[in-house]
């Protein structure tokens, strides 16, 4: 079965029309510009700094699936990079949670019972690394973020700012920001797979809407390879239903109370010699 991952950057759509009268802004010329346009567009500083927790609820439309075929999913976010996400097919549940630490996927085994399997460490270094409620650009120099503009692209028919980020861990990533808009396009960043590991895919973001004042992305495209001489078909997220500041259970980002599969032995959460920690609040 098809992986499946998720790069979690939330961007929105401006909806600001200017008349035909005025002159559109003169192009930004430094990174600090392009991202002051774009944290404005996405409803501004303050209005991201209030949110602590997201609850996304939709479906997914997977590459690997045959036409028409939808899988639900639930999407719980909570700073600065916890996260709980379900899918949910027919008969089967398959679940990923990070806690900060640590990862682990759910997943039914071959007699059908769910089981658990620790990140890679290819998964906890990207989960360690990501900003998931707000994206990377949101208060990106407090979060020790460092930003440069490499110049202008064609993403999609849309002029797009090109920027290049440094993020404190010192990993690299590309992001694209629509002249027009001031909105996210496409961000890049590299495979969790570990048989590609550090290969780049690309994410694409569609559809904004307002929400509570805040600009999301309904639709989200990942999975497909930024290398085009290797092209990969993508997966499809449309979200359908966006909760702000919900309250979220601890629980939700803890270890599962199910086996764990880790260097090809099973391990009961909280027994001695288990990965990361057992039942209740971690450090």
């Amino acid at each position: 079965m098809r992986r499946f991952a998720l790069a979690l950057a939330l961007v929105g759509f401006v909806g600001t029309v200017q008349a035909a009268s005025h002159a559109p802004p003169a192009p930004a010329r430094t990174a600090a510009e392009v991202i002051e346009r774009n944290v404005a567009a996405r409803g501004g500083l303050e209005a991201w700094r209030k949110v602590e927790t997201l609850v996304w609820l939709g479906h997914v439309e997977r590459a690997s699936s045959k036409e028409g075929a939808r899988v639900a999913f639930v999407m719980q976010l909570k700073r600065p990079n916890l996260t709980r996400f379900e899918l949910k097919e027919q008969f089967n549940q398959f679940t990923r949670i990070f806690d900060g630490t640590h990862g682990w996927k759910i997943r039914p085994a071959g007699d059908g019972r769910p089981e658990s399997k620790s990140f890679s460490p290819e998964e906890v270094q990207f989960a360690r690394a990501e900003f998931v409620v707000d994206g990377p650009l949101i208060d990106y120099q407090a979060k020790g973020v460092t930003a440069e503009l490499d110049g202008l692209d064609n993403i999609e028919g849309h002029k797009a700012y090109r920027l290049s980020l440094r993020l404190p861990s010192g990993a690299e990533r590309k992001v694209w920001i629509d002249l027009a808009t001031n909105l996210e396009l496409r961000y890049d960043r590299p495979a969790t797979n570990p048989l590609v590991a550090g290969k780049p895919v690309s994410v694409y973001y569609r559809n904004y809407q307002s929400i509570e004042g805040l600009q999301i992305p309904l639709s989200i495209e990942v999975g497909g390879s930024a290398d085009k001489t290797a092209p990969q078909a993508a997966d499809k997220l449309i979200i359908e239903h966006v909760l702000v500041n919900p309250k979220l259970e601890d629980g939700a980002f803890l270890p599962p109370p199910v086996p764990i599969r880790h260097g090809g032995k099973i391990h009961i959460p909280g027994a001695p010699g288990s990965p990361g920690p057992g039942p209740g609040p971690g450090p």
